[in-house]
């Protein structure tokens, strides 16, 4: 599961591949890791057109994953005599968000697949744990993953979602904000070696960004495949 990214770009660069004709990130970091629940820039569908956004990671959890983890802390509160009031408890249980989508056939996304709800996200590289490398004693570190060592922009087939309302953050309370994830498919070689479950879905070339933006799900579809392994290689470490 990909849940740190790198994005070494700057506003010209992703609009002269996405065609974005709205903007409204300001100036763009030179370089920037981008962590789960942060802003970062993406390319979306709007009724305005095509724009250019800064937008939350991590798309609503499921309504049974949400109800699962609610009963969990029921239970706990329940075991230590307290009284639980499970519907408000249910209504403020934190939601950090979903950061990568696999199942598009699940009723949760498919709501999300039309090109409305369609998005790309600008990378230069992104991150999987790499255990096997892990020091003894020490943290597990990161494997990066790039097109090439000049690592130039790439984009992760995205989707997102306007104006929802959950609690993110126990400490923030109920807010209403736009949010989105991306597709991870099969790993190719090239990552399989690192990380056996998953990679993200990667447009490199300018015509899947625009199949990706434009075309029905039935053709979009065809683009959630592990990308060529001459298209993508391990960084040195």
């Amino acid at each position: 599961m990909c849940n740190l990214y790198n994005a070494t770009t700057n506003q010209e660069a992703i609009i002269a591949i996405t065609r974005a004709m709205v903007g409204n990130v300001g100036n763009l970091e030179p370089s920037f890791d981008v962590y789960p629940d942060q802003l970062a820039p993406i390319v979306r569908n709007t009724p305005a057109g095509r724009e250019l956004a800064r937008v939350r990671w991590g798309l609503p959890s499921s309504s049974q994953a949400l109800y699962e983890a609610a009963t969990k802390r029921a239970d706990k509160l329940r075991a230590k005599g307290k009284d639980v009031d499970f519907d408000e408890l249910l209504k403020m249980e934190p939601d950090g968000g979903t950061t990568n989508v696999r199942n598009t056939k699940s009723r949760h996304w498919t709501r999300w697949l039309g090109v409305e709800h369609r998005c790309v996200v600008p990378v230069t590289r992104f991150a999987e744990p790499d255990p096997a490398n892990k020091p003894e004693g020490g943290r597990t570190p990161n494997a990066w993953f790039a097109r090439s060592p000049e690592q130039p922009l790439m984009f992760f087939a995205g989707i997102w979602v306007p104006q929802w309302t959950s609690v993110r953050k126990v400490k923030e309370g109920p807010i209403t904000t736009d949010l989105f994830a991306f597709l991870t498919c099969e790993p190719n070689n090239v990552v399989a070696a690192i990380h056996q479950k998953a990679m993200p879905v990667l447009l490199t070339e300018s015509d899947e960004v625009e199949q990706w933006l434009t075309e029905p799900w039935e053709s979009a579809r065809e683009l959630q495949r592990p990308l060529p392994e001459d298209r993508l290689i391990l960084l040195p470490r």
